[in-house]
């Protein structure tokens, strides 16, 4: 393998709206790597799990520059799983794209480059991986991070607050909280926000909202 050039298995790569997180509503082009070692229970990705091909990462660079877009999210399946993930990452940092991160938090977020706006999920009880989160990943945020609750149910939302609590989240980093697509209504999730008064983000998959029969390239 040509270290100035490795090689990364992808999924895919296409250009849509930002659907989640405080960014949402952007342009933004999105390379999702190929697998992953977590299986939540509401996944929506479930063919990046195996599905993808090789490329090396100047290839993906070219493919990119094509899209003339300026924001570049990598994604997965769990793309810190592949360690030539920080090579594309430096690329990108030398050509000045906005980079983000979407990263499960069951594996150490410093591997990645200071460039990087890191969106990390924190897994609650009932996407079935609660188990699997590394909480280290939590004192490594930096200010301009994001964390991540999808909220399947009413215990879920009841384990986040504690979360939150537990290690001072509002002080750390933008704190979303997402419904599990079809789980649950967005309005109750709203509800309970406004209720408690809780200083987070309320997030809607908006890619499911504009193309609701379209699971890929969105």
């Amino acid at each position: 393998m040509n270290k100035n050039n490795p090689i990364l298995h992808v999924n895919e790569i296409f250009k849509s709206i930002q659907g989640e997180s405080s960014y949402a509503g952007i342009p933004c082009v999105f390379v999702r790597l190929t697998g992953c070692n977590l299986r939540c229970s509401y996944c929506d990705t479930t063919y990046a799990y195996d599905e993808g091909t090789e490329i090396s990462v100047n290839e993906i660079l070219s493919t990119i520059k094509v899209y003339g877009c300026k924001n570049v999210c990598i994604t997965g399946g769990e793309p810190l799983l592949q360690n030539s993930v920080t090579k594309l990452i430096n690329l990108l940092k030398k050509t000045r794209y906005k980079i983000f991160i979407e990263t499960g938090g069951s594996i150490d977020i410093d591997m990645l480059p200071k460039a990087v706006t890191r969106i990390m999920d924190i897994k609650c009880p009932d996407s079935g991986m609660d188990k699997e989160m590394d909480w280290n990943n939590i004192e490594k945020l930096k200010v301009r991070d994001e964390v991540k609750f999808i909220i399947s149910s009413k215990k879920d939302y009841e384990w986040a607050k504690r979360i939150i609590r537990k290690f001072k989240l509002a002080d750390r980093a933008q704190i979303l909280f997402g419904v599990a697509y079809g789980k649950m209504k967005p309005k109750t999730l709203a509800g309970w926000i406004l209720k408690d008064n809780l200083d987070v983000r309320l997030q809607l998959q908006l890619q499911k909202y504009i193309w609701p029969d379209k699971a890929r390239g969105v």
